[in-house]
């Protein structure tokens, strides 16, 4: 597709991956609204994008509602999810407490779900549209620590094959993209110790990079998933 026909909706694009696709859509012609659930990050993100800035919890079933009501309102049509919120959780199994991985699985996965069915039922109604989900290399190898965000991302790789295999007579094109380890506040967000940053390791900017192209290729063909790793990274 010509980007510059876009209009699009990134979930979680108040900072990281999902600002960074967001701000690269705008720069490339499209139309983009954000989502996040704080109101001064989307404030200030939506501001500085030049986006549609909608405070919603995509875990709630009547934010995701509104929210895609408003973006087909306000963008006067809609063709591009990306399927972004998402947040982490670490702790070894004997640990885990059922809050904490309730309240992951309900972002990571039913939130995921949430936003692509409402996008999809007006996709369908368009017979068109694109949803890119962003899983994570953590969605295809399993590690320790890692039950409860390790879950969701192979959860939504399921679910990307499920909706791909929908939607494909609607001329939606149904892609997923795995990200190895990106240098963004997920992980400090999800408690992990503070770093430094690292040149030899993955930016946002990599990851919007390769959404973009995704959603460049002819409407004829699709990538089904990219997988993107750091080429030589140091700790």
């Amino acid at each position: 597709m010509d980007l510059k026909d876009a209009k699009a909706l990134v979930t979680g694009g108040s900072s990281g991956i999902g600002y960074a696709t967001a701000q690269l859509l705008r720069d490339r012609g499209a139309m983009v609204a954000i989502c996040g659930r704080k109101a001064d990050a989307v404030e200030e993100a939506s501001t500085q994008l030049g986006a549609i800035g909608i405070v919603a919890d995509v875990s709630r079933e009547d934010d995701v509602i509104r929210m895609v009501k408003r973006v087909i309102a306000e963008l006067g049509d809609y063709n591009v999810l990306v399927n972004n919120a998402g947040f982490g959780h670490w702790s070894p199994l004997v640990d885990i407490k059922a809050d904490d991985f309730r309240r992951v699985w309900e972002t990571n996965v039913l939130g995921a779900t949430l936003v692509a069915r409402e996008s999809a039922r007006h996709f369908v109604s368009r017979n068109t549209g694109n949803i890119i989900n962003i899983a994570s290399t953590a969605g295809q190898r399993g590690f320790a620590g890692g039950t409860t965000y390790v879950s969701t991302k192979f959860a939504v790789s399921g679910l990307t094959e499920c909706w791909r295999a929908e939607l494909r007579k609607n001329n939606i094109r149904v892609m997923q993209v795995n990200p190895s380890e990106v240098q963004t506040n997920f992980g400090v967000a999800s408690g992990w110790a503070e770093r430094g940053e690292n040149s030899t390791k993955l930016q946002s900017e990599d990851i919007a990079h390769t959404i973009c192209s995704m959603l460049e290729l002819a409407d004829r063909g699709f990538v089904t998933d990219a997988t993107v790793w750091g080429t030589n990274p140091k700790d």
